[in-house]
């Protein structure tokens, strides 16, 4: 690591900063509406954005800082056992193309902004509807953290962040700035900042990969070298060379099979699906987010690249950020270190945006103030994503970096557990809105305590998400173990209820609903046609 600040990749870091925070700002004016105080325009874009702004805000909002962090660094701390993001990114598309058209139907059909709207309408459950709207606040929450954390590596690395021994205001202040400013233009521009800022965002990643992805092994001496330094450090540590010994096979395919599951239930997610303006913009975004999947493969390279290269760090996340530091000349390290910052703040803010409305919808409306204005309902969310924005930072300063990191394991155990109420919903009425809660709730948990049992080198509780399958002996995934005891409670008690013909709820959808598009009777288009067409 070099001593003291790096000027040069310093000024080129804040260059692009400056850059993106003048573009956040300027979002509020981008294709703007009529009515500016409705959380379809706020929270979700006016739902007018086409394919391509839908792909990079879905590319910006799944491939994180994070994930450019986090992915190499699960691969060089423990070897190919860390590629089990790309099957899943590889998985998850076909699902998308199943389910998600379907969601975008009924939610523009019914004006339904949040996944919770959805479940409420469709099985006429509050109860079930604000199970879901806590779960998807509570696993957001420490995502965002995570993208923060993202940031304070890149900080560490270029000299800023300060040592241990700093007074932790001088040392954070950086991080606080950042925090500020994003807060600022996602509280003015709502979901348009990140919808505008992903072109920047993910244009910087795929220069940095392609550079990345030739230069560094030039340098190091070709791929065979890389592969070959790899192994040898597995090897040394017993950890079996490139690929996962047996005893990891069902921990790597449950780990892959779950987080794809879990994935799109995210409320970003699900929000920057429903900002689309046609069912045929998700159907085609489908088929070409599989791009992300190849950057993410490539990505997941630079893992062993850093152990070639003799990165060594005590902290693994920073790993990827002093490879850049050691091997680019400063200019371009500035380059990669404005991607992986800028690409923590487009999903915090499509997180903390999402977190927001279903507060706003499914708690304060439904609860609170059921006769909210739209007026109302926007200063709430804004309100609300900046009080998300502060439990996230709150979070990263006050706690251990591997908690946070385990955290967000967490995160995708407990979102798993909306899938039967959501993705059952949109196929299917059958499950019963009682048995769909208990099984939620059994889900959550198990989850919960399976993952508080888990122990690491650093800390007691929630120290993985891995544990032991019941009835199996096998470790796997957490997540998916608590997501089949989920349907498997839902189901039994489904033909118990129907069998004591429990109430059923009123469903204020119809069949037809879930495959309607824009432009059909009754699909609800918020902007108006001469507003809506001047940028298509």
């Amino acid at each position: 690591m070099k001593d003291g600040v790096n000027g040069v990749a310093l000024a080129v870091f804040i260059l692009f900063f400056v850059a993106v925070t003048v573009m956040g700002f300027l979002a509020a004016r981008w294709r703007k509406a009529e009515n500016e105080h409705s959380l379809d325009e706020w929270g979700l874009g006016g739902r007018s954005f086409g394919t391509w702004i839908t792909w990079f805000l879905l590319g910006g909002d799944l491939y994180t800082a994070y994930t450019f962090v986090a992915v190499p660094a699960a691969i060089y701390a423990a070897g190919a056992a860390g590629f089990f993001a790309v099957p899943y990114t590889i998985l998850i598309y076909p699902l998308m193309f199943i389910f998600l058209p379907r969601l975008w139907s009924v939610s523009h059909k019914h004006g339904y902004v949040t996944t919770s709207d959805f479940v409420r309408g469709r099985f006429g459950s509050k109860g079930l509807s604000l199970a879901v709207a806590v779960t998807g606040i509570l696993a957001t929450m420490p995502y965002i953290a995570l993208q923060l954390v993202g940031i304070q590596a890149v900080l560490d690395v270029m000299g800023i962040g300060g040592g241990e021994d700093t007074n932790w205001f001088i040392k954070d202040l950086p991080l606080l700035i950042a925090f500020g400013v994003l807060a600022a233009y996602t509280y003015s521009s709502g979901l348009r900042a990140p919808a505008l800022i992903a072109f920047v965002k993910d244009t910087l990643i795929y220069i940095v990969i392609a550079v990345a992805i030739i230069y560094i092994p030039i340098k190091l001496g070709g791929f065979d070298d890389i592969f070959s330094a790899a192994s040898e450090k597995y090897s040394a540590a017993g950890a079996g060379g490139l690929v996962p010994n047996a005893a990891s096979q069902w921990t790597y395919a449950t780990l892959a099979l779950g987080s794809a599951l879990a994935l799109f239930m995210y409320p970003h997610s699900v929000t920057a699906v429903l900002s689309s303006r046609s069912r045929d913009v998700i159907r085609r975004n489908s088929t070409i987010l599989p791009l992300y999947s190849l950057m993410l493969g490539m990505l997941g390279l630079l893992g062993f690249m850093a152990i070639a290269a003799g990165v060594k760090v005590q902290n693994g996340q920073l790993a990827i950020p002093q490879l850049f530091e050691n091997m680019f000349p400063d200019w371009f390290a500035g380059v990669a270190f404005a991607a992986i910052g800028i690409g923590a703040l487009v999903p915090a803010a499509i997180m903390s945006i999402a977190a927001a409305n279903l507060f706003t919808r499914n708690i304060y409306k439904d609860f609170i103030k059921p006769d909210a204005t739209p007026e109302q309902e926007t200063k709430v969310s804004k309100l609300v994503s900046l009080l998300v924005k502060v439990g996230a930072l709150v979070f990263v300063l006050g706690m251990d970096k591997t908690v946070a990191i385990n955290f967000q394991l967490l995160g995708g155990i407990w979102i798993l557990q909306t899938m039967p109420a959501l993705v059952g919903g949109l196929f299917t009425r059958w499950f019963h809105r009682w048995a769909l809660l208990a099984g939620w709730a059994v889900g959550m948990i198990y989850g919960t305590v399976a993952a508080y049992g888990v122990a690491s080198p650093t800390q007691k509780h929630f120290g993985g998400s891995s544990a032991e399958i019941p009835g199996i002996g096998e470790i796997g995934y957490i997540g998916l173990t608590a997501f089949v005891l989920n349907l498997v409670v839902t189901v039994v008690l489904t033909f118990v209820l129907r069998a004591a013909k429990a109430p059923e709820g009123t469903d204020e959808t119809s069949p037809e609903d879930y495959t309607a598009d824009a432009g059909d009777p009754g699909v609800q288009v918020e902007l108006p046609p001469a507003t809506a067409g001047t940028s298509h």
